[in-house]
């Protein structure tokens, strides 16, 4: 019986083989360095993207700060507005009762007691001045105590003056007690009640 030699086609099989697996493994290893290579640019893509609107959020932020700022200057304007009003309408208020103070510590001010300076602190008014003696200190401070407009006087410091001359100096505080109501009869503005005659 004749043999036949297979080997020859054997080595062109194999031969075959080796030659498609090595399209698929370069056919694989092309197409994972394009999946890997598109992946970057969408990558890269995506960063770019996200890195403008991270600029535009950065202007965006910057110019609301800004605007919080002008704000925040508006409103310190505002608070300094209504600060200067609030000082003028007190001032404003302040004047006719400043004026009837002045005009009770003339009428209450004994003899012998002469005043060198009055200041104001808030609701406190600072007497200094000088006196023939301490006891017309003390009236002062009793009539002031009954004063409609001043309360509580304190005596801060009395000191005698210098040998061979009689009197002191003294310093004293009273608190502003606040205008007092104007009743019917002294309020000339308000309409007088008529009376009808009885029959």
């Amino acid at each position: 019986m004749p043999r036949i030699n297979l080997l020859p086609w054997r080595d062109e099989e194999r031969k075959e083989r080796k030659l498609k697996f090595g399209v698929a493994l370069g056919a694989a290893a092309i197409g994972a360095c394009l999946t890997a290579f598109v992946g970057y640019l969408m990558m890269d893509s995506m960063v770019s993207a996200q890195e403008a609107r991270n600029e535009k959020l950065k202007g965006e932020i910057a110019e609301l700060d800004k605007q919080i700022e002008k704000i925040n200057s508006l409103e310190a304007d505002k608070a300094r507005f209504i600060a200067r009003m609030e000082v003028i309408e007190k001032l404003q208020r302040s004047r006719p009762e400043i004026v009837h103070i002045f005009d009770e510590i003339s009428k209450q001010l004994p003899d012998g007691v002469y005043l060198t300076a009055i200041t104001q602190n808030g609701r406190r008014l600072k007497f200094e001045g000088v006196a023939q003696s301490s006891t017309r200190v003390s009236t002062f401070m009793r009539n002031l105590d009954t004063n409609t407009y001043l309360t509580k006087p304190e005596l801060e410091v009395v000191e005698s003056k210098k040998e061979n001359v009689t009197g002191a100096t003294f310093i004293l505080w009273a608190d502003l007690a606040g205008a007092p109501a104007v009743s019917d009869e002294v309020d000339p503005n308000k309409p007088k009640k008529r009376i009808a005659a009885g029959g």
